[in-house]
C-alpha cells in the first residue's frame, strides 16, 4: 500500500480478516465501508495480478457514481495515470493485469450480463436496497478461481432499508459475536460480521455528519439511532416504529374465537409475489381467551396463511393457483369454525377480459367468498392502522392486535420503511403484502354482498 493511504481502525481490522472468509460490513452510515471495499479490491488485484477478476455491484448505475470517485482517488495515489478506467464499460484495468468491474444488478434480467462469467472477488454494496438475497446468492455462482486463489464475497449494508430483515437474520443476529467467524447457513462458507460507526471514523467531521443524519431522519428517531449506532435491533422500521410495539400488539395463540366476536378474512392475492390471508376477529367489548380485555371494536389477527418462499425470500411467492390457495384458506377457516368470507384487494375483482372471470370469481367457484375492500387512499389506510396499533393495550380505545403465530407479519411489518418520494406512504418495493392484507381487513364498510351471501361488517 502507498504511504499516502490512511486507514481508520475499522478498515485496519477488516483487512486482517483472512481472504478465505467472507465479510459482512454491517455498520451504520459513515464508517468507511465503501473505501474499505476499494482497498479490498486493490489488495486482491495486487496479490493475484492478471488472474484477479473483481466485480463490485450496486442496484442501479446511478449508485455506482460515488464508488467511481472513491476508486479514482485511491488508484491515483497508488498508480498515478497508469490505472485506466473505461467509463462506458465501467471497468478498471490496473497495471498488474487485474480487472475491477463496476456492475448493476436490479432484477433477474440483469443477471444475464454475468451468467457464465467468472469472478474471484464479489463485492455487493448497499445490500439493504435488495428486498431479499436471491439475486446476490445467484451471483455467487460466478465465483470461481484456481486452488491457490481464495474466492470471497463482501457484503455492505446499513440498517433500515427494505432488505433489513434478511441481512439482520443472516449476518447480525447470529450466535457469533462481531468479528468472530461463523458459518453462513445459506452459502455454507465462513463469514465475519464487521460492524462500524461514523463516530470512530477520524476522517469525518463527526458533529457535522451527525447533524446531517439528524436532518435526514427528523421524523424517524428509530432510523436515526440505527444509522448513528449501527444497531440493527433498533431499526424496527421507519413507518411503524412509533406504534408497532410487540409487547402491546402481540398476542399468544388463541385456542378458539370467543362467542359474540365478529369474524372475517382479509386477503392480499399474489402468485409470483406472496399471497397473505388473515383471520380477523372483532371484539364486542370483553375478554379474549388469553384473559386480556379487548375494548369494543378492537381487531385481533388470530391466524395467518402466507405463501412466501422462505424467510430470506419474503417478497417471492410459491406460485399457488386460486384452487390450491382456496383449499388452504378453507382448511384454516375450518380450524377456527368460521365461514370462508371476507375482503380482498379491489384488483381481485377486475375481469381483464379473461374467460374464467376475475380472481374473485375463481375464489367464489372454489367456495371462498370475498367482497372488495374498497381500500381507498393507501395513506388513509395506513393512518387508520397506525392509530389502532398505537391504541393497542388501552382499555378505553379499540386497538389492533396480531397473534405471534402470524409469522409473516412479524417478519415483515416491523421493518417496513417509508417511501422516500412520499414519506407518508409505506415503501411498496419491500415485502408489504402482510400490511396490505391487514389494511384491507381494517377498512370500515357497513354492508357488502358476495354472490348470495350477505356479509355484515362493523360500522
Amino acid at each position: 500500500m502507498s504511504d499516502g493511504i490512511e486507514l481508520n481502525a475499522f478498515q485496519e481490522r477488516a483487512l486482517l480478516v483472512p481472504e478465505s472468509i467472507d465479510l459482512a460490513l454491517t455498520g451504520g452510515r459513515g464508517g468507511g465501508k465503501s473505501y474499505l471495499m476499494a482497498l479490498l479490491a486493490l489488495r486482491h488485484i495486487e496479490q493475484y495480478g492478471k488472474r484477479a477478476r473483481v466485480l463490485y455491484i450496486r442496484r442501479t448505475y446511478k449508485g455506482l457514481e460515488d464508488f467511481v470517485l472513491t476508486t479514482q482517488d485511491l488508484f491515483a495515489k497508488v498508480y498515478g495515470p497508469a490505472a485506466r478506467y473505461n467509463g462506458a464499460e465501467h471497468v478498471w484495468k490496473l497495471p498488474s493485469g487485474g480487472i475491477l468491474e463496476l456492475g448493476q444488478l436490479e432484477s433477474q434480467a440483469d443477471y444475464a450480463k454475468y451468467q457464465g462469467r467468472s469472478f474471484t472477488l464479489l463485492m455487493a454494496d448497499e445490500c439493504g436496497q435488495y428486498q431479499d438475497a436471491s439475486l446476490l446468492d445467484m451471483l455467487r455462482s460466478n465465483l470461481r478461481g484456481p486452488k491457490d486463489l481464495p474466492i470471497r464475497t463482501v457484503y455492505a449494508a446499513n440498517p433500515g432499508g427494505v432488505g433489513h430483515m434478511w441481512i439482520a437474520r443472516r449476518f447480525v443476529f447470529t450466535k457469533a459475536a462481531p468479528w468472530t467467524p461463523f458459518t453462513d447457513e445459506k452459502s455454507k462458507r465462513l463469514c465475519v460480521n464487521a460492524p462500524s460507526t461514523f463516530a470512530a471514523n477520524q476522517f469525518l467531521d463527526v458533529e457535522m455528519y451527525r447533524e446531517q443524519l439528524g436532518a435526514a431522519c427528523a421524523d424517524d428517531p428509530e432510523l436515526l439511532r440505527a444509522w448513528v449506532d449501527g444497531d440493527w435491533s433498533v431499526a424496527r422500521g421507519a413507518y411503524f416504529a412509533d406504534c408497532l410495539d410487540e409487547d402491546r400488539v402481540a398476542t399468544n395463540l388463541w385456542p378458539e374465537i370467543p362467542r359474540g366476536w365478529w369474524t372475517w378474512l382479509a386477503h392480499d392475492f399474489g402468485s409470483a409475489a406472496p399471497s397473505v390471508t388473515y383471520v380477523l376477529a372483532e371484539s364486542p367489548g370483553g375478554e379474549g381467551p388469553d384473559s386480556k380485555f379487548y375494548p369494543r371494536g378492537s381487531i385481533v389477527a388470530v391466524d395467518e396463511l402466507a405463501t412466501n418462499r422462505s424467510d430470506d425470500r419474503l417478497n417471492e411467492g410459491i406460485g399457488w393457483t386460486v384452487p390450491v390457495l382456496s383449499d388452504a384458506i378453507k382448511e384454516m377457516c375450518e380450524r377456527w369454525k368460521i365461514d370462508p368470507e371476507g375482503v380482498a384487494d379491489d384488483a381481485c375483482f377486475a375481469r381483464s377480459g379473461h374467460s374464467v372471470g376475475s380472481i374473485a370469481d375463481e375464489f367464489q367457484r372454489a367456495g371462498v367468498h370475498f367482497v372488495p375492500a374498497q381500500k381507498g387512499d393507501r395513506v388513509q389506510g395506513w393512518q387508520r392502522m397506525r392509530r389502532m396499533l398505537a391504541d393497542a393495550g388501552k382499555l378505553d380505545r379499540p386497538g389492533l392486535y396480531v397473534s405471534r403465530t402470524c409469522r409473516y407479519f412479524w417478519l415483515t411489518a416491523p421493518y417496513a420503511g417509508r417511501d422516500l418520494k412520499r414519506p407518508e406512504d409505506v415503501d411498496s418495493s419491500g415485502a408489504d403484502h402482510a400490511l396490505d392484507a391487514m389494511r384491507y381487513g381494517t377498512q370500515r364498510v357497513a354492508w357488502a354482498t358476495v354472490a348470495d351471501v350477505r356479509i355484515e361488517r362493523p360500522t
